[in-house]
């Protein structure tokens, strides 16, 4: 496993809107360096998050997370004495729409920081308007590694608090390697989605055992029949399901029903309870995913006070994406400290040095291409219930 870790991470180093004034009293445009500068009694970050459409599951867990954190930073004194202020943009599940949010978010209503979008396809959107504007962005949960490096340029404004695919898709190989000793392997991936099909191409480059089929599907589609029967007739000890929780707990759940009983890998698109419910609680055993945070596998000494507040204040437990866009805010505060500045400027420095960050998916140091360095975990599911989690570090 150290071989293909040291392999990755060596590998891993190898339009916009016109200029607007602010619209709010927080902060203004045009700052000595670029990007907005902090002038009023509040830090305004910027939400640019899936809040409705397909995948509205992701962002309005995210957008919990924040609030959570502002609530907690705001209580506490907030940072360098000020409050935090958020200002929430709907992208609605949508490329352009997440463009637009992050134009106006920079330009028109002059936030200093933004936090999301949630998805690969919507984080790349965002990304010309965040650079133009010059305003730091951190992505949650956009894991495709073209997101914070592009060729062999790093975009600057540019962060995660997640891990990457390349990453994940190491990770699952190991898994089936090691833990499964699975020799035989089918990958049913999304062939429409960037997610997909990273995870797919690093899954491949790291597996040891023999990939015996490949079948694809396409977002939005309903029926896995077919490709199912097909799945059904291989000799195959693990089925590699990279793609996101809609598709996934409808191929979960027509998987099972066909009597295809091995166990089914996937990433973090299927962390979201919506899964299971596709699913059906019944057929989601045998199942595992790689996840950033898990109550059985606690990072450190902050997740129990995080859960506890979580399930204080929104009656539930958390979840991977509630944890890391609770972490992304915390990200933005530690660097506005380190800097002893609030400003766009002073953000994309603090974060592109962030170094043994505690936070609750994990402590994060971040690397030269903008990704946090940390543990991984792969959760285990019987039932519809979480029953395994163990810790992978890089």
């Amino acid at each position: 496993m150290k071989k293909k870790f040291a392999f990755l991470f060596a590998s891993l180093f190898l339009l916009g809107a016109c200029s607007a004034g602010p619209s709010g009293g927080g902060s203004s445009n045009g700052g000595a360096s670029g990007g907005n500068t902090q002038e009023g009694d509040t830090i305004k970050i910027g939400l640019n998050l899936e809040l409705s459409g397909p995948v509205a599951g992701y962002g309005t867990q995210e957008k919990e997370g924040v609030e959570l954190a502002v609530e907690k930073i705001n209580a506490e004194g907030g940072i360098l004495g000020k409050d935090v202020e958020l200002v929430v943009k709907d992208n609605k599940s949508d490329s352009n729409e997440a463009a637009t949010a992050a134009a106006n978010l920079a330009t028109n209503d002059g936030v200093v920081a933004i936090i999301g979008p949630a998805t690969t396809g919507a984080s790349k959107a965002a990304i010309p308007n965040v650079t133009k504007a010059q305003v730091p962005m951190i992505t949650p949960s956009g894991t495709d590694d073209a997101i914070t490096v592009s060729g062999d340029k790093v975009q600057e404004y540019v962060f995660r608090s997640c891990f990457q695919d390349s990453f994940q898709g190491v990770i699952l190989a190991n898994y089936a390697d090691e833990t499964l000793s699975a020799k035989k392997a089918v990958i049913f991936g999304d062939n429409s989605s960037d997610y997909a099909i990273g995870l797919t191409k690093a899954f491949e480059s790291a597996y040891d055992g023999e990939i015996v089929l490949r079948e694809n599907f396409t977002k939005n589609d309903k029926d896995f029949q077919a490709q199912l029967t097909k799945i059904k007739n291989a000799d195959f000890d693990v089925l590699y399901l990279p793609g996101y929780y809609e598709e996934a707990g409808l191929i979960i759940k027509q998987a099972r029903e066909m009597g295809i009983e091995q166990p089914i890998l996937g990433a973090d698109g299927f962390g979201d309870e919506k899964m299971i419910q596709l699913a059906g609680a019944e057929n989601v055993s045998n199942v595992f995913y790689t996840g950033h945070f898990s109550a059985l596998a606690p990072a450190n000494d902050s997740v129990q006070p995080f859960i506890d507040a979580f399930k204080e204040k929104y009656g539930k437990e958390p979840s991977t994406f509630n944890a890391l866009a609770y972490d992304a805010m915390f990200m933005v505060k530690a660097a506005i400290e380190s800097q002893d500045a609030a400003d766009s400027a002073a953000i994309t420095k603090g974060l592109a040095e962030l170094k043994d960050f505690v936070g609750v998916t994990g402590n994060i140091t971040m690397d030269a291409n903008h990704n946090p360095e940390k543990s991984a975990v792969v959760i285990g599911f019987t039932d519809g219930k979480e029953s395994s989690a163990d810790t992978v570090n890089p």
